[in-house]
């Protein structure tokens, strides 16, 4: 039996943080064309890189670099992918212990980006493979899941592995990102043992429309609700729901109580990972004690932050940049 979270003889969790999803690399293209010539035509592009990617990884790294103790657990495959993102992970002061090598290829993203826009392709590899299984216990004091969509088998783990860590003390949170099939089902048995909800405002859009409906789809004649409406929707089956919005800045629910906080003025290089470290900032200040609205302002400060560079990490802050 894991010991109670009151239990004095209870050892300290050794990680402030762990990060439970996806990681890949990314090839970011700039000033991507909106339409691809097929043919055999080739097209030149302003600029391209290849940086550490998936939304989990990146949030790890921007927690690190807030001065959290954090590990990382996932998987990757036994090929020059795997190794060039785990060198990076580790590079970032992120464990990868708990990180599983698996014989399936490591997921890979070309992310064609447009401005403040971007086309992303990925190529799952072993990110299905993931379960709760692999997935340590009572390592740190919060637990971070991104990429739900992208991960069914950890999907289908989930309420039970957080409603464990729950119980041994553990706060918890979730991003699903994008779900690519356009179904966002699932979620109504995990969000009861969520803590923080970060969706961005399409995603709360959809997901909240979900929830609300038995279809798979919303009839077409069905308002979507608002974001705010999105948030409070989310927010009844019980976690803080934190919405990416933007050059809206961010909104928050929590207990009835709506905050906003504006966004910070930027011309960004390019928006990957921006959601992420947002995730990061939030998680930080909360860890810290912040209340919800500089939990909110933190966050959008460190999502803003990020665009100064290209890829999801070169560019996030470190907490005395904030």
């Amino acid at each position: 039996m894991r010991p109670s979270p009151s239990d004095p003889s209870a050892p300290a969790p050794a990680f402030d943080l762990l990060v439970i999803g996806d990681v890949n690399p990314d090839v970011v293209l700039s000033g991507a064309p909106r339409r691809l010539a097929y043919g055999q035509r080739e097209q030149l592009v302003s600029g391209g890189d290849l940086v550490l990617g998936g939304s989990g990884a990146i949030t790890a790294c921007g927690a690190a670099r807030l001065g959290l103790r954090v590990a990382f657990a996932g998987r990757v495959g036994d090929d020059a992918a795997g190794r060039f993102v785990l060198d990076a992970l580790s590079a970032r002061g992120v464990d990868v212990t708990h990180c599983v090598v698996g014989p399936t290829p490591t997921a890979m993203t070309v992310v064609l980006a447009d401005g403040h826009d971007r086309a992303i392709l990925t190529s799952p590899g072993c990110l299905p493979d993931l379960t709760a299984d692999d997935v340590p216990r009572g390592l740190a004091r919060h637990v971070h899941v991104s990429s739900y969509f992208l991960q069914p088998a950890l999907a289908a783990g989930l309420p039970g592995l957080l409603a464990e860590e729950r119980a041994s003390g553990a706060s918890t949170s979730l991003d699903t990102n994008d779900d690519p099939a356009g179904t966002w089902d699932g979620l109504a048995g995990v969000l009861p043992e969520v803590d923080v909800f970060l969706p961005n405002a399409a995603e709360a859009v959809a997901i909240a429309a979900r929830l609300a409906t038995p279809h798979p789809h919303p009839p077409s004649a069905e308002q979507p609700p608002s974001v705010e409406e999105a948030a409070a929707r989310l927010g009844a089956f019980g976690p803080l729901v934190a919405v990416k919005d933007g050059a809206e800045g961010a909104l928050a629910w929590e207990a009835g109580r709506t905050v906003r906080v504006p966004a910070v003025p930027m011309e960004p290089v390019d928006t990957v990972g921006a959601g992420d470290s947002f995730n990061a900032g939030l998680i930080a200040a909360r860890l810290r004690g912040l209340d919800l609205r500089e939990c909110l302002r933190v966050a959008v400060t460190c999502g803003s932050l990020s665009t100064r560079a290209a890829g999801g990490t070169a560019a996030q802050p470190t907490w005395k940049e904030l």
